[in-house]
């Protein structure tokens, strides 16, 4: 359903808002069906004036002092913090998160701008006196230029800050690209930015689908692209962002698995994997997907694995009166893509422990809704194991021992995140050496990396060689320069007397 006053989505170009006549593509209110606004899909044009008015704006920002780009930075986390009701309220509604998920998320988000708040000493470089006889050397970190973000749909706030906070700390320019399904919040986060006072051109926003976002690709005036979505798309974004010559950070889909032992406190254990999985609505690519149940473990566990699915309530999250545990997927097409994937694993074998195919919502009969799914003797073979679901989908297989369950974990083509359950010190031990995957969790069911933590991804998780976050951002967003010194004359003392 269409309302008659959508939500206006602007660009912004040069510190100017300009709403222009272009074809648009709906943006939905997930908790019930309703377009709540419009994308408009934007292309070359677009994209040459942002960057333009990024390249414009480069080198008055490049050598304003780091400490001043600090001070912007910090005069947005505190308006940022102000409208943090706001921006919260925006996430749930463009993309269906529950209120407690925007706000995690949110303040995920807060802590990558205090990260790039701390610019001035993130930038230092390196000296060395008399490297040879009366020849010093020094590194410098000096930016790039114009810098890119493209975001995913599944979050609107926290993504878009870890990329240009600390790229325009570093003393980048920056185009942003949010996704066409949830362009609103990224509009605000930038409303509160010039809020700020920051020059403008310094950072800029374009709407577009896939041709917006291949025009930033080929660009020969973009310097950098950083990018979070599905690891076919992120492939993408590496072979051709890099084939123009960029530096690419590109950050894929996962499949990740939770191993849990028999010795694992089993309550918390349970607790853990159903946040993991169903958190987010497993829209998410640190999601806990898979539980490998070693020994007796897989029986133990599934009756309060499935208890705790069951007991996951659904529901609008469009409304802070009555708030879900967890709310609806992003569009139909991808609740249905979910629903497939789900009956395939039914038809190749797989147990229905906990079927939430048919999840309905009185108040909202139009919304994206799944229920928890916990599906039981999975296989490896099976296409629910291979491919990445993004949804509140567990699967559990069952291994005889950690041996067993560590080589399938490996065998699969992603590595963002493993985690493994345990009292063993060994056990734990073991896994965290030999598992093939970036972010290891041991107790923990989401090993997401902090703002001063590189995310870093392994396989066809990320493509790339320095991740997104932490001290491998701020080497991505700058380069080095080395400069050695020697001078020649009489003594100090001339130069004073001349």
């Amino acid at each position: 359903m269409k309302p008659a006053h959508l939500i206006p989505c602007p660009f912004y170009i040069g510190g100017e808002w300009a709403q222009p006549r272009l074809a648009g593509t709906p943006v939905y209110n997930p908790s019930t069906g309703d377009v709540i606004s419009e994308c408009p899909l934007g292309g070359s044009a677009e994209v040459n004036a942002a960057v333009d008015a990024a390249e414009a704006a480069f080198p008055a920002w490049r050598d304003t002092p780091a400490i001043e780009r600090a001070r912007y930075l910090f005069r947005y986390r505190h308006l940022v913090e102000e409208n943090f009701d706001r921006l919260c309220a925006s996430v749930s509604l463009e993309h269906g998160k529950t209120l407690v998920e925007s706000r995690g998320s949110l303040y995920r988000g807060i802590e990558n701008i205090e990260y790039a708040c701390g610019a001035p000493t993130l930038l230092f470089g390196d000296t060395l006196e008399n490297m040879a006889r009366n020849v010093d050397c020094e590194t410098t970190l000096q930016p790039l230029g114009v810098c890119v973000g493209i975001t995913p749909f599944n979050f609107p706030a926290m993504v878009p800050l870890w990329m240009f906070p600390l790229a325009i700390a570093c003393g980048n320019t920056f185009v942003l690209k949010p996704s066409e399904k949830v362009p609103l919040t990224a509009v605000l986060l930038v409303e509160l930015l010039a809020q700020s006072g920051l020059p403008k051109g310094v950072v800029n926003v374009v709407h577009g689908g896939s041709e917006c976002v291949d025009a930033l690709l080929v660009h020969p005036r973009v310097r950098a692209v950083s990018f979070v979505g599905s690891s076919p798309v992120a492939k993408h974004i590496y072979d051709t962002a890099t084939r123009h010559g960029k530096r690419v950070q590109a950050n894929g889909g996962a499949k990740n698995h939770i191993i849990v032992m028999p010795d694992a406190d089993l309550p918390r254990s349970v607790e853990a994997l159903a946040s993991a999985a169903f958190g987010c609505a497993g829209e998410r690519c640190m999601a806990g997907s898979t539980a490998i149940a070693v020994g007796k473990a897989g029986d133990a566990m599934l009756p309060q694995l499935v208890d705790a699915a069951r007991s996951v309530k659904i529901g609008r999250t469009d409304t802070p009166m009555s708030q879900p545990d967890m709310g609806p997927l992003i569009t139909g097409a991808h609740r249905d893509r979910v629903r497939g994937l789900v009956d395939s694993g039914e038809r190749e074998g797989a147990r229905i422990a906990c079927d939430g195919r048919d999840a309905r919502v009185a108040d909202a009969p139009n919304g994206f809704y799944l229920g928890a799914t916990v599906i039981d003797h999975v296989s490896e073979a099976m296409t629910i194991a291979r491919e990445e679901v993004f949804g509140p989908v567990l699967n559990v297989m069952r291994m005889e021992d950690l041996d067993q369950a560590i080589e399938a974990a490996n065998r699969s083509a992603y590595g963002n995140g493993a985690s493994i359950f345990t009292s063993s010190g060994a056990a734990a031990r073991t896994f965290k050496h030999r598992v093939k995957a970036g972010m290891v969790g041991i107790n923990v069911g989401v090993p997401a990396t902090m703002a001063m933590f590189p995310f870093t991804g392994w396989d066809a998780s990320f493509y790339g060689d320095l991740h997104i976050q932490g001290r491998e951002a701020v080497q991505f967003y700058t380069q080095q320069k080395t400069v050695t010194t020697r001078w020649f004359g009489g003594s100090s003392d001339d130069v004073w007397r001349k």
